[in-house]
Protein backbone atom coordinates (compact mmCIF):
# COMPACT_ATOMS: atom_id res chain seq x y z
CA UNK A 1 0.00 0.00 0.00
CA UNK A 2 3.08 2.69 0.99
CA UNK A 3 4.08 2.01 -3.19
CA UNK A 4 0.35 2.66 -4.29
CA UNK A 5 0.24 5.95 -2.11
CA UNK A 6 4.09 7.07 -2.63
CA UNK A 7 2.88 7.05 -6.44
CA UNK A 8 -0.40 8.78 -6.07
CA UNK A 9 1.81 11.42 -4.04
CA UNK A 10 4.24 11.77 -7.03
CA UNK A 11 1.74 12.23 -9.20
CA UNK A 12 -0.04 15.31 -7.21
CA UNK A 13 3.19 16.51 -6.74
CA UNK A 14 4.08 16.41 -10.36
CA UNK A 15 0.91 18.88 -11.14
CA UNK A 16 2.14 21.38 -8.09
CA UNK A 17 5.82 21.69 -9.10
CA UNK A 18 4.31 21.77 -12.94
CA UNK A 19 7.33 19.02 -13.86
CA UNK A 20 7.08 15.65 -14.84
CA UNK A 21 8.74 13.63 -12.20
CA UNK A 22 8.33 9.77 -14.00
CA UNK A 23 4.52 10.09 -15.46
CA UNK A 24 6.03 6.62 -17.26
CA UNK A 25 6.44 5.05 -13.78
CA UNK A 26 2.90 6.06 -12.60
CA UNK A 27 1.13 4.80 -15.20
CA UNK A 28 0.95 1.47 -17.25
CA UNK A 29 1.73 1.95 -21.25
CA UNK A 30 -2.19 1.69 -21.98
CA UNK A 31 -3.81 3.15 -19.19
CA UNK A 32 -6.80 5.35 -18.92
CA UNK A 33 -7.23 8.62 -17.43
CA UNK A 34 -11.28 10.18 -17.02
CA UNK A 35 -11.47 13.27 -15.93
CA UNK A 36 -14.37 14.19 -13.51
CA UNK A 37 -15.85 16.85 -16.10
CA UNK A 38 -15.58 14.55 -19.17
CA UNK A 39 -12.47 14.34 -21.05
CA UNK A 40 -10.83 10.97 -21.21
CA UNK A 41 -7.29 10.38 -22.01
CA UNK A 42 -6.02 6.83 -23.30
CA UNK A 43 -2.33 5.86 -23.21
CA UNK A 44 0.84 7.13 -20.87
CA UNK A 45 1.58 9.12 -23.87
CA UNK A 46 -1.86 11.03 -23.93
CA UNK A 47 -1.65 11.20 -20.39
CA UNK A 48 2.14 13.07 -20.68
CA UNK A 49 0.35 15.45 -23.78
CA UNK A 50 -2.35 16.51 -21.67
CA UNK A 51 0.03 17.11 -18.28
CA UNK A 52 2.21 19.16 -19.99
CA UNK A 53 -0.15 21.19 -22.43
CA UNK A 54 -2.23 21.91 -19.58
CA UNK A 55 0.61 23.41 -17.23
CA UNK A 56 1.80 25.17 -19.96
CA UNK A 57 -1.77 27.30 -19.64
CA UNK A 58 -2.72 26.82 -16.02
CA UNK A 59 -1.52 26.07 -12.53
CA UNK A 60 -2.43 23.71 -9.68
CA UNK A 61 -2.10 25.72 -6.47
CA UNK A 62 -3.50 23.00 -4.08
CA UNK A 63 -3.92 19.35 -4.52
CA UNK A 64 -4.02 18.15 -0.76
CA UNK A 65 -4.76 14.20 0.04
CA UNK A 66 -7.79 13.63 3.00
CA UNK A 67 -7.00 9.54 3.39
CA UNK A 68 -6.91 6.28 1.57
CA UNK A 69 -8.70 3.13 0.95
CA UNK A 70 -7.63 0.42 -0.76
CA UNK A 71 -9.22 -3.01 -1.72
CA UNK A 72 -7.49 -6.04 -3.88
CA UNK A 73 -6.10 -3.96 -6.78
CA UNK A 74 -8.03 -0.75 -6.27
CA UNK A 75 -7.62 2.40 -4.23
CA UNK A 76 -9.59 5.16 -3.53
CA UNK A 77 -8.15 8.91 -3.08
CA UNK A 78 -10.32 11.75 -1.40
CA UNK A 79 -8.40 15.10 -1.76
CA UNK A 80 -9.18 19.02 -2.17
CA UNK A 81 -8.30 20.62 -5.49
CA UNK A 82 -7.43 24.20 -6.26
CA UNK A 83 -5.99 25.37 -9.77
CA UNK A 84 -6.55 29.02 -11.86
CA UNK A 85 -5.87 28.99 -15.19
CA UNK A 86 -3.81 31.84 -17.23
CA UNK A 87 -6.16 34.97 -16.49
CA UNK A 88 -8.74 33.49 -15.10
CA UNK A 89 -10.10 33.07 -10.90
CA UNK A 90 -9.28 30.57 -8.67
CA UNK A 91 -11.39 26.81 -8.64
CA UNK A 92 -11.47 25.13 -6.04
CA UNK A 93 -13.43 21.67 -4.99
CA UNK A 94 -13.28 18.36 -3.18
CA UNK A 95 -12.64 15.02 -4.85
CA UNK A 96 -12.23 11.25 -5.28
CA UNK A 97 -9.91 9.47 -7.69
CA UNK A 98 -10.92 5.51 -8.23
CA UNK A 99 -7.52 4.44 -9.08
CA UNK A 100 -6.77 0.44 -10.51
CA UNK A 101 -3.03 -0.89 -10.70
CA UNK A 102 -1.30 -3.37 -12.53
CA UNK A 103 0.27 -6.19 -10.90
CA UNK A 104 3.51 -4.72 -11.32
CA UNK A 105 2.25 -1.76 -9.39
CA UNK A 106 1.28 1.05 -12.20
CA UNK A 107 -1.99 2.78 -12.56
CA UNK A 108 -4.05 1.60 -15.65
CA UNK A 109 -6.93 2.97 -14.46
CA UNK A 110 -8.13 6.42 -12.94
CA UNK A 111 -11.57 8.04 -12.96
CA UNK A 112 -12.51 11.29 -11.03
CA UNK A 113 -15.09 12.48 -9.07
CA UNK A 114 -15.60 15.97 -7.56
CA UNK A 115 -17.71 17.99 -5.54
CA UNK A 116 -18.64 21.40 -5.01
CA UNK A 117 -17.37 23.29 -1.84
CA UNK A 118 -20.59 25.94 -1.62
CA UNK A 119 -22.73 23.54 0.00
CA UNK A 120 -25.94 24.38 1.29
CA UNK A 121 -29.42 23.15 2.90
CA UNK A 122 -32.49 23.79 0.35
CA UNK A 123 -34.93 22.39 3.10
CA UNK A 124 -33.46 25.36 5.97
CA UNK A 125 -36.35 27.57 5.28
CA UNK A 126 -38.39 24.57 5.81
CA UNK A 127 -40.36 21.46 3.89
CA UNK A 128 -40.07 23.24 0.33
CA UNK A 129 -36.86 23.16 -1.24
CA UNK A 130 -35.02 26.31 -1.58
CA UNK A 131 -32.53 25.99 -4.35
CA UNK A 132 -29.93 28.83 -5.36
CA UNK A 133 -30.14 30.35 -8.55
CA UNK A 134 -26.91 29.76 -9.89
CA UNK A 135 -25.01 27.88 -12.60
CA UNK A 136 -23.76 24.26 -11.42
CA UNK A 137 -19.93 24.15 -11.82
CA UNK A 138 -19.08 21.85 -14.98
CA UNK A 139 -18.01 18.54 -13.52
Amino acid sequence: MDKREELVRLWFDMWLKKKNLGIERVFSQDAVYIESWGPAYQGADKIQLWFEEWNGRGTVLAWDIRQFFHKGDQTVVEWYFKNAMDGGKPEAFDGISLIKWTQSGQICFLKEFGCNLGRYDPYQAGPVPQFREETALWF
